[in-house]
This record gives C-alpha cells, sequence and structure tokens, in this order.
C-alpha cells in the first residue's frame, strides 16, 4: 500500500507561519539558561516508536531523540530528556522545568495560543489499524465501534471530530469515521496492547501514525493498517512563549538541518523513507 508521496517541501514557509501563530512575551531567559549550563532539557515521549522511546537499557531512542542531540550540539549544549505526561506538554504550563520540546507534535490553533511551534521537522500520515483476524475490509465498518487512541492526541481530536489544522500547511481534514466509543490511553503502546488481545476483546481498532504502526507490527503485534491515511499531519518543534529569542535560534537550526540534509538522513534511519518533505 503506497501511502506515502513525496512532494517538494515546505518546511521553511511552515516555521515563518507557525512564528506568526504567537506573540512571546518575555526575552533572553531561556537562552541565557541553555547558555550559562550548556544543557537543554527536552520534554518527549517514551512510547512513540520509532520517533521516541525507551530502548531495553532504559535510554531514550529515535528519531525525535537524535533531532534533539543534533539541535542541542548546534547549540554547544547537550541534550537532557524528560518523560511528562502529554497533557503537561500541551497545557503550556512548563514552570522552566524543561526547554524545548521534541515529541512529534502537530501545531494547531489552540495550541498555538500557549505554545511556539519554530519549526515543522517532519510529516506523518495518519491511519487506522486493526486486529489481522479481523473481517473489516474498508474504514467505513468501523462507524460505531470502539476506537482507541493516545489521549490528548491529535489522534483522539480526530475521533472525536474535533481536529483542526491550518490548511496553510495540511490539507483540509475529512471525518472519515464516527465511532461508537473513543477510549483513550496514556499512550499508543497502551492502545496496541489491548488490541493484541483479539479482535473485539477490549478494541476494535487503534488509530496513529503510520510509523508507528508499521514498527508496532515489525515488534509482531498481530495487527494491520485498515485502509489508506486519513489525515496527514506536520510534526514540530515546541518552545514555550517565554523567549522568543531562544525559539529564534531553535527554528534556525531546523531550518539549517533541513538544508543540509541532517533531517532527511536521520529520517531515513528511523523510518526507512523521507517523512521530511512529505505531506500527502
Amino acid at each position: 500500500m503506497n501511502i506515502i508521496k513525496s512532494i517538494a517541501s515546505i518546511g521553511s514557509v511552515v516555521s515563518v507561519s507557525l512564528l506568526a501563530l504567537s506573540q512571546p512575551a518575555l526575552s533572553g531567559e531561556v537562552m541565557d539558561r541553555v547558555m550559562e549550563s550548556k544543557v537543554i532539557r527536552v520534554a518527549t515521549n517514551s512510547g512513540y516508536p520509532p520517533a521516541s522511546f525507551l530502548n531495553a537499557n532504559g535510554v531514550f531512542e529515535g528519531y525525535d531523540i537524535d533531532v534533539s542531540k543534533e539541535v542541542a550540539k548546534r547549540m554547544g549544549a547537550k541534550a537532557e530528556f524528560l518523560n511528562p505526561a502529554w497533557e503537561a506538554i500541551t497545557s503550556g504550563k512548563w514552570g522552566g522545568r524543561w526547554e524545548m520540546s521534541i515529541g512529534s507534535m502537530t501545531p494547531t490553533p489552540a495550541r498555538a495560543k500557549v505554545l511556539d511551534f519554530p519549526a515543522v521537522y517532519y510529516y506523518t500520515p495518519a491511519a487506522f489499524y486493526v486486529h489481522k483476524d479481523a473481517s473489516y475490509e474498508t474504514i467505513s465498518e468501523l462507524n460505531g465501534k470502539r476506537i482507541g487512541a493516545s489521549t490528548g492526541s491529535t489522534f483522539e481530536y480526530y475521533l472525536q471530530h474535533e481536529l483542526e489544522l491550518d490548511t496553510a500547511y495540511s490539507p483540509a481534514i475529512e471525518f472519515a469515521v464516527t465511532p461508537g466509543e473513543v477510549r483513550t490511553y496514556e499512550a499508543d503502546s497502551n492502545v496496541l496492547d489491548d488490541l493484541r488481545l483479539g479482535d473485539g476483546k477490549r478494541l476494535d481498532a487503534g488509530i496513529t501514525s503510520v510509523p508507528t504502526i508499521l514498527e508496532a507490527i515489525k515488534a509482531n503485534y498481530p495487527i494491520r493498517i485498515l485502509g489508506e491515511a486519513v489525515f496527514f499531519e506536520p510534526l514540530a518543534v515546541v518552545t514555550s512563549r517565554d523567549d522568543p529569542e531562544f525559539s529564534q535560534k531553535v527554528g534556525e537550526i531546523i531550518e539549517e538541518m533541513r538544508s543540509d540534509g541532517t533531517l532527511v538522513e536521520l529520517s531515513q534511519k528511523w523510518f526507512g523513507t523521507d517523512l521530511v518533505s512529505t505531506t500527502h
């Protein structure tokens, strides 16, 4: 199934649009802290392979992790990783606990009210998945079914028919399914664990990014993708609204990494394809 088609990158245009969505109030504090400590604390997600996950030794790995390390390196700092609740990141109430989040977050108008999005660094298709023994042949058969998603994610908002993406950097969304029940979980891994118990045991289907589904299949989860991608989401680096200087610097570094091929190289490493210059 070919659901990833490359087009010309629009990352630079996107980063400008995202910065325009919010107006930070203060300047310099975060940058000064990073320059003094030589450390950037990065909030990420431990349950979103291959973008970010804990390996067998309890160490963070993945695309997001490598991108974070490279951003920190280019600022003369070292990345340290935290794994807060997703809602703590999206709330914008960081309280100085971390300086940046690289955890595959989709920029939305609502999130832009409390967060800065200096740059988009890759795109992913989202799709439904079911147990491999399920009889479903089309997405429409999921209407009225129990569908799982990670809480506070764009996937949950899609199921609730509440997802809004700026059409300047993402195609218009069509809600293809109306679930009978939306079940939310702390992470995608929890959704996958419930679905692996059997078709219809606890869940009828789940929804997440295609790379995550493919990674689960690779790890012998008894699931399969159902139908084509239902939407494509841009994923952005996230900073607080407290320091426009720091946000601008992070955005510039991401664009450097796009221009010199670093982002594509890391995408190929972790996803096996170019998701940097891919949207739909």
